[in-house]
């Protein structure tokens, strides 16, 4: 009797003992399955830091392309502040007699002749009396108020002015359109669109000087001006067609030099 119970007695006592291995096993699955998980958000995490790696190097890259775009932009404002201080100091040795050299602002004399060269003492008024007998009165003479129209629209573009010149020079060329400046302030009336982004009215202005005007001297601007503005309303294949032909079409001048320079520009950002 006794015998038979020391049987179950033993087989508790076995379950008692295997419980704690039991109960450890149970334990060291849910420590694997805890490591597991770590694991997987680890993997997680790699795959967002490589992601924000990324978009770090984006950034970088288009605070370059900004800095590019700030410094062109800058340059692009540099040159037209030289280009009006240019035309500025040339309008003002024109007024004072001493002549405007090679381009900028003309203001043609409105007889056609040419300005006879100073003379000291008795014989200046002699060299004026014997230029102004020898010129001719011609009938296409810019009238006072022509010149005196242009002047007035030119002052306004070259203090910035920019929308008063263009109804001035607009007003100038209702009244003279076959006057002596009326190249010039077509040439002009396009430059205060352009420099106020309005490029279409640009573009317009400069195509019209050269097809009216194409033996002026306005010409090889005026056409470097058209490739300009094509290039700011986004028409780059037409901006490199038509930079490419002022080369052609006027080689040597300033003109084709700066259209050069752009087309190079263009052609440079293209293959970024």
């Amino acid at each position: 009797m006794r015998h038979w119970l020391v049987l179950p007695v033993a087989f508790a006592a076995t379950l008692v003992v295997a419980a704690p291995a039991w109960a450890q096993r149970a334990s060291l699955a849910d420590r694997v399955a805890s490591l597991e998980a770590r694991a997987g958000d680890t993997s997680a995490n790699v795959d967002l830091l490589n992601q924000l790696n990324q978009l770090r190097q984006e950034i970088v890259s288009l605070r370059s392309q900004v800095e590019e775009l700030q410094q062109q932009n800058e340059q692009l404002k540099s040159s037209n502040r030289s280009q009006y201080l240019d035309i500025d100091g040339r309008l003002n040795r024109l007024e004072s007699g001493q002549g405007g050299g090679g381009g900028g602002l003309e203001l043609p004399d409105p007889t056609g002749a040419a300005t006879p060269a100073p003379a000291a003492g008795a014989n200046a008024q002699a060299a004026r009396g014997s230029a102004t007998s020898a010129a001719p009165v011609s009938t296409q003479a810019a009238p006072a108020d022509e010149r005196a129209a242009y002047e007035q629209a030119f002052d306004a573009l070259k203090n910035a002015r920019y929308d008063e010149s263009a109804t001035l020079f607009q007003g100038f060329l209702q009244q003279h359109p076959q006057g002596s400046y009326a190249p010039n302030a077509l040439y002009w009336l396009g430059e205060s669109y352009y420099v106020t982004q309005n490029y279409a009215l640009a573009q317009e202005q400069f195509l019209s000087l050269l097809q009216r005007y194409p033996q002026s001297d306005k010409a090889p601007g005026a056409m470097l001006k058209v490739g300009l503005s094509q290039y700011g309303l986004k028409d780059l294949d037409g901006a490199e067609t038509t930079l490419a032909d002022v080369g052609k079409q006027y080689p040597g001048t300033d003109a084709a030099r700066t259209a050069a320079d752009r087309l190079r520009a263009i052609q440079l950002s293209r293959l970024r």
